[in-house]
């Protein structure tokens, strides 16, 4: 009886987030979250205005849906920054999600589980699997919420760009229990000042320890390198960095271009000369948004 009440409940979520064009709040998964250590969940506002969050072991998806006469059937996963140690949400999540909106797009703000051994059996697949299950998710409702099953992307910023690129490159390994068989595969990734590797030489340090741990093996490393994951079957991307970005060697960026147009794959390569890790300051968000609004225009996911 408690495992109908459950569904109903999330079912009913589900529906209250279809009617409504401001945003909703749902459970990223019905019952239990996926290898969860029982415990408390402790999520922290990181700063006083609820801008950052850490410690998250709950994971959701916040839903923001254009009016039906203004949606273009096109989706978009967002998985917002802080180095696997907090989330960013609301400058690289809520607020970008708006911006989706106001374009046509649907956009899904995930706020990821950030990896602990207190909280997962294997912090190192914690985050992709609450990727796979928004993709699952956003694909199982795609009629609901009015998104083209074949239009929906993966969009991250820093770690989270590292995330998406990781959901981009890893499809083809479910690490969650997918028996309707729905595809896994985001049909593009927006990658902004992203994290790709995690080799010595290109590697966000804190991301791969927070990640793998700080002693992870030479295959747990190349595992989730993302550049050296890249098959014919990786979705097209959009990457966008700052040259001067003393985080995140823009390298990352380079060589995660340089994979896929080796495989041929059709990708956009944005570096603008300042802007250093956040682009808190430059380039205006207009500015790069614009270069966005023109790569999704001519690969299909807007209308022209």
């Amino acid at each position: 009886m408690k495992q109908y009440k459950t569904v109903f409940v999330f079912m009913a979520l589900v529906s209250v987030a279809a009617t409504c064009y401001g945003q909703k709040e749902i459970p990223l998964y019905q019952g239990k979250v996926p290898d969860a250590r029982a415990g408390a969940a402790d999520e922290e506002a990181f700063n006083a205005d609820h801008t950052a969050v850490s410690k998250v072991s709950i994971p959701t998806l916040t839903i923001y849906l254009p009016p039906e006469n203004k949606a273009t059937g096109t989706g978009v996963i967002i998985c917002p920054g802080g180095g696997y140690h907090n989330l960013v949400i609301d400058r690289e999540g809520y607020r970008m999600a708006k911006r989706m909106v106001a374009l046509g797009v649907a956009a899904f703000v995930l706020k990821y589980r950030l990896p602990s051994d207190r909280t997962m059996i294997n912090k190192a697949i914690g985050p992709l699997q609450d990727a796979q299950q928004a993709i699952k998710l956003v694909r199982l409702h795609a009629a609901l919420w009015h998104v083209d099953s074949n239009k929906l992307g993966i969009m991250g910023f820093s770690a989270g760009g590292h995330l998406a690129s990781t959901a981009g490159t890893h499809f083809s390994h479910p690490v969650i229990e997918d028996k309707q068989g729905i595809s896994l595969r985001p049909d593009f990734m927006i990658l902004v000042y992203p994290v790709i590797s995690l080799t010595n030489s290109l590697g966000h340090v804190g991301s791969r320890n927070n990640l793998l741990g700080k002693n992870p093996t030479a295959e747990e490393i190349t595992a989730f390198s993302n550049e050296q994951q890249v098959t014919p079957e990786t979705p097209t991307a959009f990457i966008v960095q700052a040259g001067d970005d003393s985080v995140v060697k823009v390298a990352n960026s380079i060589v995660f271009f340089e994979a896929l147009h080796r495989y041929k794959i059709p990708a956009a390569l944005h570096i603008y000369s300042k802007g250093g890790h956040g682009f808190l300051k430059y380039p205006p968000r207009d500015v790069w948004m614009k270069d966005l609004v023109y790569w999704m225009k001519t690969n299909g996911f807007l209308p022209q």
